[in-house]
C-alpha cells in the first residue's frame, strides 16, 4: 500500500491514495491554515469509522440480515500535551434493517473490534477503543 501527501500552500496539503484517490488537508487559523479541508487527526477518525463499518456491513450481509443503513457515530479524546495522541475512542453504530438480530449485530461489531478492524486494533495499543450499538427499523 503505498501514499503521498504534497504540500500545496499555507498549511493546506493534498493526500493521494494509491489507488488513485485525492482529498485535501489544512489546518485551522490559528495553526496557520485557511481551514479548506479536513484536519489530518480527523482523517484518522474517519478511516477507523470506514475501516469498522466496512466490516460490519460485510459481516451482517454475509450472515444474510436485511440490511439498508450502518452509520458510525465516533468520538474520540485526546491528550492534554504533545504529541496530542488519541486516549480515547468511542464507535457507536446505527444499524438499520429489517427483522436484524440483535446477537447478530452484536457479533458484527465485535468482529470488526477484536479481530478484522486493523485500524481500530492498531489505535488501541495507545487509546482506549470502545464500541457499541443500536438498531433502528
Amino acid at each position: 500500500m503505498k501514499a503521498r501527501v504534497k504540500w500545496l500552500d499555507n498549511m493546506s496539503f493534498v493526500g493521494e491514495s494509491g489507488s488513485g484517490h485525492s482529498i485535501v488537508m489544512d489546518g485551522p487559523p490559528e495553526a496557520g491554515g485557511r481551514d479548506l479541508g479536513i484536519r489530518p487527526m480527523e482523517m484518522l477518525l474517519l478511516g477507523v469509522g470506514g475501516c469498522s463499518s466496512f466490516d460490519v456491513v460485510s459481516i451482517l450481509k454475509k450472515s444474510r440480515q436485511a440490511i439498508s443503513d450502518c452509520e458510525v457515530a465516533i468520538t474520540a479524546e485526546r491528550a492534554d500535551s504533545e504529541p496530542k495522541v488519541f486516549t480515547k475512542i468511542h464507535l457507536h453504530f446505527l444499524v438499520t434493517g429489517t427483522d436484524l438480530s440483535k446477537k447478530r449485530v452484536e457479533t458484527a461489531v465485535s468482529l470488526s473490534a477484536e479481530k478484522y478492524c486493523s485500524a481500530s486494533i492498531m489505535l488501541a495499543e495507545t487509546a482506549d477503543v470502545t464500541h457499541s450499538f443500536e438498531i433502528a427499523s
